[in-house]
């Protein structure tokens, strides 16, 4: 028997294989619970419920930037989203186009979300519409939230507001109340095809692949942290999680390119793949610190323009020493 190690981590296929076991960390035994990642991510940080667990990179880039040592990374990030499709806007805001941001209402469920973090580089590096000039609103997307799950410092002239009490995010953008929302999960409006609220960039896809065309940024949200008393007890546990981590997900990668029954209801599955593989040259979903320099500074960049982080911070800051080298199977 290995070293008994709880990891909290949401339901990937990229995972997977570590959740049923195909793959086992070496001297490990394993543990994973498997939730939703908010919920991870709240109670991680609360309680440090777990010896290792999914965290919201932002979050973690707030603790690591404030100079706290409670978690310890290592370079594997299983979610990455590009935040284009997030962005939705009421029809009669006047919104046509990402500039026209600026001076408008944006409601959002958490101003320190890595998803709100891209969002906002988006929009003042690419079409030069800066955080100050938005009035932010937080609430709850379909009921009351929670507050922040981490505390944080506004610049200034950054407007941060709450929603009145009773309301929500999707009701105050359906009737007007907001011009915009920003949002990883489908607003209720939107769902039920309302006429009244749409997306900010109706083909997101095509969006996203100019912007991932032009940047080679694939937007990074949530990484991998150990406790700090777990990390430095058993310093050896960081590079066996992520080589483990990095078979899992070669086993996804090949299982989506299986053509002779298809394991997901997506008919064109292997082709976006086998376009993507073309598309990145190699792997679109890389981990490791230097097939993800570039992500990894960019956010960094993002975090100190926007406030979360007093200065930045080399991706080699970040994580585990023995994980900066590269692991490939």
């Amino acid at each position: 028997m290995g070293l008994r190690l709880t990891l909290a981590c949401g339901d990937y296929d990229r995972t997977w294989a570590l959740q049923d076991g195909a793959v086992v960390p070496e001297g490990i035994d394993l543990q994973y619970v498997a939730l939703d990642p908010p919920v991870i991510f709240r109670r991680m940080l609360e309680r440090g419920e777990w010896d290792a667990s999914e965290m919201s990179f932002a979050s973690y880039l707030i603790t690591r930037g404030r100079g706290e040592d409670r978690f310890m990374a290592i370079p594997v990030f299983p979610s990455r989203v590009f935040r284009h499709s997030a962005v939705f806007i009421h029809e009669d805001s006047g919104i046509k186009a990402p500039q026209d941001l600026a001076g408008k209402r944006v409601g959002l469920p958490e101003y320190a979300m890595t998803a709100a973090v891209w969002v906002r580089g988006l929009l003042q590096h690419e079409y030069g519409v800066g955080p100050g000039q938005i009035r932010w609103l937080i609430g709850g997307l379909e009921t009351p939230a929670p507050e922040e799950k981490i505390r944080f410092s506004l610049p200034p002239g950054v407007r941060l507001d709450s929603i009145p009490a009773g309301k929500t995010l999707s009701g105050m953008l359906e009737q007007g109340e907001l011009d915009a929302l920003v949002s990883v999960k489908l607003p209720s409006p939107v769902a039920r095809r309302s006429p009244k609220v749409r997306r900010l960039f109706p083909d997101y896809q095509a969006a996203e692949l100019d912007y991932y065309r032009k940047t080679g940024l694939f937007p990074i949200m949530h990484t991998v942290v150990l406790r700090q008393d777990v990390y430095e007890a058993h310093p050896w546990v960081a590079m066996s999680l992520y080589k483990a981590f990095v078979r899992a997900k070669a086993a996804a990668e090949a299982r989506l390119t299986d053509t002779d029954a298809v394991r997901y209801m997506l008919p064109w599955m292997v082709a976006e793949a086998e376009e993507l593989r073309v598309l990145s040259g190699g792997t679109w979903w890389p981990y490791g610190v230097e097939g993800n320099r570039k992500a990894l500074e960019t956010l960094v960049q993002y975090m100190v323009e926007q406030g979360l982080m007093p200065a930045p911070l080399k991706p080699e800051q970040l994580f585990a020493p023995a994980t900066l080298d590269e692991f490939r199977i």
